[in-house]
């Protein structure tokens, strides 16, 4: 994510902290110095704050690690005011799989919360329930209380929550998976319309939830539908043919002609006729400014580019173009170029056979 700060590395996931995530401490700080109007109280509350948040960050190192035992990788964890995400390559495909790796999270401050209550309960320090607040009771105490309203919150059955996923996960053991989601989000879906509806009389910050519980379930449906869509369906389908290349010894000038004159953002750059590299429109800006338009075009293209076979499925290439993202893969065949494939490219696919599925499903009433 933009506006994202690397703050640490923890078993080669790196954690993040989005800039927006200052908000929520300087609130939490002027929240807490309106109480007790005391230095040692906002240093307090930020501290609960921050304890809080390496919580959410054990939480998705959970996923991750969950994830990394069925062979699925982790690009990194953000943090941000609303909470943590972990971005990993891609979802389990096995229910099972995606069961354990949702449950994870949840688990976690489960644990944290049963490692709190033993330490608690063993010292003597364990108070009636009904003293504590946001702002008031022991530290600990209310870390303990707060990690499973955590867990409990995420497994609330709707999209993006973990708990959409533990649905998904056990209707997918009876039913296909894109049907298991889309029941799964339908139930996200009406959930968040509960929500809202409670939260125009009681509190707002649930219409928020509302908001992005419906959003999130809406493009989890999406997602799962299009990649259902692409099964079975080779690269060579949707494809572009008409392409324009750059040698490696041409200079930048030849390249902005072709960017100028097309509506190509990103040009294969060729060594005779084998792809050697891939100029895109952001390097080529960024060289222009740093070697000027004399310079060739092999010191600005990305030598480590991914490309596509001519008998790759679309949904593969789909993947690969969203994991490693990048915006433009070569196709090649017997070591030549022979195509283009950009997320454009099969969004308009896409588009036009289900035109065309509509259109044939209509003529056949």
């Amino acid at each position: 994510m933009k506006w994202s700060l690397k703050i640490a590395r923890v078993a080669g996931i790196d954690i993040q902290i989005h800039a927006t995530f200052l908000l929520i401490l300087g609130w939490v700080a002027f929240s807490y110095y309106l109480v007790g109007r005391s230095v040692n109280a906002v240093i307090t509350g930020v501290g609960f704050l921050l304890a809080l948040f390496l919580c959410v960050v054990l939480h998705e190192l959970g996923h991750a690690l969950a994830a990394r035992k069925f062979g699925i990788q982790t690009k990194d964890i953000t943090l941000l005011p609303i909470g943590g995400v972990a971005r990993l390559e891609r979802m389990p495909e096995k229910p099972m799989q995606e069961l354990w790796v949702a449950l994870a999270g949840p688990l976690v401050n489960v644990v944290i919360s049963a490692v709190l209550f033993i330490g608690l309960l063993f010292s003597g320090a364990l108070q009636p329930l009904g003293s504590l607040s946001m702002t008031g009771g022991p530290f600990l105490e209310r870390l303990m209380v707060v990690n499973l309203f955590l867990a409990g919150f995420n497994l609330i059955p709707a999209f993006p929550m973990d708990g959409g996923r533990v649905v998904r996960a056990l209707l997918a053991t009876r039913l296909p998976y894109t049907q298991a989601t889309q029941a799964a989000a339908t139930l996200g879906q009406a959930l968040a319309f509960v929500f809202g509806f409670i939260g125009l009389f009681t509190n707002p910050f649930l219409v928020f939830i509302a908001f992005f519980v419906y959003i999130g379930a809406a493009q989890e449906a999406s997602m799962v539908q299009m990649k259902s869509a692409l099964s079975g369906i080779p690269v060579s389908q949707a494809m572009v043919t008409d392409f324009r290349t750059l040698q490696e010894g041409e200079p930048l000038s030849r390249a902005i002609e072709l960017l100028m004159s097309s509506t190509q953002q990103d040009f294969p750059v060729l060594s005779g006729e084998r792809v050697v590299g891939v100029l895109t429109r952001k390097s080529l800006v960024e060289a222009l400014q740093r070697l000027g338009q004399n310079a060739p075009v092999s010191a600005a293209m990305d030598c480590r580019f991914e490309s596509a076979h001519i008998n790759d499925m679309l949904e593969e290439v789909s993947r690969k173009l969203q994991e490693r993202e990048c915006h433009t893969l070569p196709v090649i065949a017997d070591d030549r170029l022979v195509g283009l494939v950009t997320m454009e490219n099969i969004g308009e696919f896409l588009m036009i056979r289900s035109a065309l599925e509509k259109r044939a499903a209509a003529a056949t009433r």
